[in-house]
C-alpha cells in the first residue's frame, strides 16, 4: 500500500511539473504546440519564427492564422475533424466524401458556417485535378482527391459549385441545404428507415444532442405519425411517458425530409418535390388516427418547454424542406455552442473540465457569433486558449 500511495504522489508531482511547464513555455514553445494541434505537423523554421513573434507581441491569433496556412489543416485535421459527422458510425475511418468537403471548403473559405445547414454549395475539385468528376452515384471523385493528396486549401484546386447546378441534379436552389442535400448524407441518413435518422443526426451533428438530451413528454403529440403505437404492450402509460418524450419533437422535424430518400440501385440521393416518399407511410395501420404526412413541413416544437433554453432565434417556427429547417437550426445558440465545444475538444484533447473552460467556451461563441459565423476564428481562440495546455 505504501508502494502504491508512493507511486501516487510520485505521478501527481509529475502532472504538477507538466502543468507548470506548460504554463511557462516560451512562445516558441507554444507556437510550437498550437502549429501542432492545428495543423498536424510540426512547422518550419520560419513558420515558427513567425509564429512565435505574433505570440511574443501579444497576438496569439494571428499565430493561428498562420498555422492554418499550412495544407494539413484542411487536408487531415479539418477531414478528421468532420468525417464523424457522416456516417452513422461516427468513425474517422472513412473517406473523403462530398459532406466532409463541403465543410472543410467552407471553412477554408471563412463562409459564414451557417452556410453548412442551408447554402446552395458543395465543395469539389477544379476542372481535371483528378480523372473523375463529381457523380451523384459513386464517391470517386472525393477519393481520388484524398488518395492523390490534392491540397485542399488551395482555391485553385478545390472550388465550390452550386449543389442545384450539377450534372444531373434532382435539386433546385430553393431544395438543398448545405450538407444537408449532399450525396454522403443521404447515403447514411436517408437509407432504409423513416428519415428520422436524418433529423437525430442533424441534432447530434450541429446541435451536439441525441435524441435523449432532446427529451420532453410535455409537447403536442399530433405530428407522432401513425407508425407508432399508443399502447406498447398495451399499456398507454408507456406512449405517454416514454415513447412521446422524443417523438413529439423529432417527428415534426424529420418531416423537413418528406421528398428524399436513398436510391440503393442507383445509389444516390432521390428528390421527388412535391412527392411524399412513401417510407413516411410505413406501417401506417399501427394507429391509423397518427398524423399523416402530406408534404414536407417542419415544425419546431422544442421552441416551448424544457428545451427553450437552446435559444432559437430563427424567423419562423415551422416552415417547409431542410433549407429553412437548417436555418432554424444554425441560428440558435446551441448550434454556436455546439461548434465550439468540438473545436474544443480537438485541439485541446480533453473535454471542458472546469469553470474556466466553460467561461471561455461562452466567451468563443459569442466571438464566432459576432464575427459572422468564422470558424476560422473559433479554431484561432480555441487554439490560443489550449496552447499552455
Amino acid at each position: 500500500m505504501r508502494s502504491i500511495a508512493r507511486r501516487l504522489v510520485g505521478l501527481t508531482a509529475f502532472a504538477a511539473l507538466a502543468l507548470a511547464s506548460g504554463a511557462a513555455a516560451g512562445p516558441r514553445e507554444q507556437a510550437r504546440r498550437m502549429h501542432d494541434r492545428i495543423a498536424g505537423v510540426p512547422p518550419s523554421e520560419a513558420v515558427l519564427s513567425a509564429m512565435a513573434t505574433q505570440i511574443q507581441n501579444g497576438d496569439p491569433i494571428a499565430a493561428a492564422n498562420i498555422a492554418m496556412q499550412n495544407p494539413e489543416f484542411y487536408r487531415v485535421v479539418l477531414k478528421n475533424w468532420a468525417t464523424p459527422w457522416t456516417n452513422v458510425d461516427r468513425t474517422v475511418h472513412a473517406p473523403l466524401n462530398d459532406f466532409s468537403a463541403t465543410v472543410i471548403g467552407l471553412i477554408r473559405d471563412d463562409r459564414p458556417f451557417t452556410e453548412a445547414l442551408t447554402a446552395d454549395v458543395v465543395y469539389v475539385g477544379a476542372n481535371g485535378v483528378v480523372g473523375s468528376a463529381y457523380s451523384h452515384t459513386d464517391n470517386q471523385h472525393y477519393q481520388q482527391l484524398e488518395s492523390q493528396r490534392i491540397d485542399l486549401g488551395d482555391p485553385t484546386q478545390f472550388v465550390p459549385v452550386t449543389q442545384s447546378g450539377l450534372p444531373g441534379a434532382q435539386v433546385a436552389a430553393a431544395d438543398t441545404a448545405g450538407v444537408l442535400t449532399t450525396r454522403a448524407f443521404g447515403e447514411a441518413y436517408f437509407s432504409a428507415g423513416t428519415n428520422r435518422r436524418a433529423w437525430r443526426f442533424t441534432g447530434m451533428n450541429f446541435l451536439c444532442r441525441d435524441m435523449e438530451q432532446l427529451h420532453d413528454i410535455t409537447l403536442p403529440v399530433d405530428r407522432i405519425r401513425q407508425d407508432v403505437t399508443r399502447s406498447p404492450g398495451g399499456d398507454s402509460q408507456i406512449f405517454h411517458n416514454t415513447c412521446v418524450g422524443c417523438h413529439s419533437g423529432m417527428d415534426p422535424m424529420a418531416g423537413a425530409f418528406a421528398y428524399f430518400n436513398w436510391d440503393e440501385t442507383q445509389m444516390r440521393v432521390v428528390h421527388t418535390p412535391g412527392q411524399v416518399q412513401p417510407k413516411y407511410r410505413i406501417n401506417d395501420g399501427v394507429f391509423p388516427y397518427g398524423y399523416i404526412t402530406i408534404d414536407n413541413r417542419w415544425d419546431n416544437y422544442w421552441r416551448e418547454g424544457a428545451h427553450a433554453n437552446l435559444v432559437w432565434r430563427g424567423p419562423n417556427s415551422g416552415g417547409f424542406g431542410p433549407k429553412t429547417m437548417g436555418g432554424e437550426v444554425a441560428a440558435s445558440r446551441a448550434f454556436s455552442v455546439c461548434q465550439v465545444e468540438k473545436v474544443f475538444q480537438q485541439l485541446c484533447f480533453r473535454a471542458p473540465n472546469d469553470q474556466a473552460d466553460s467561461d471561455e467556451i461562452e466567451r468563443i461563441t459569442d466571438v464566432f457569433e459576432a464575427n459572422g459565423h468564422s470558424m476560422k476564428r473559433v479554431f484561432a481562440e480555441v487554439a490560443a486558449w489550449c496552447m499552455g495546455s
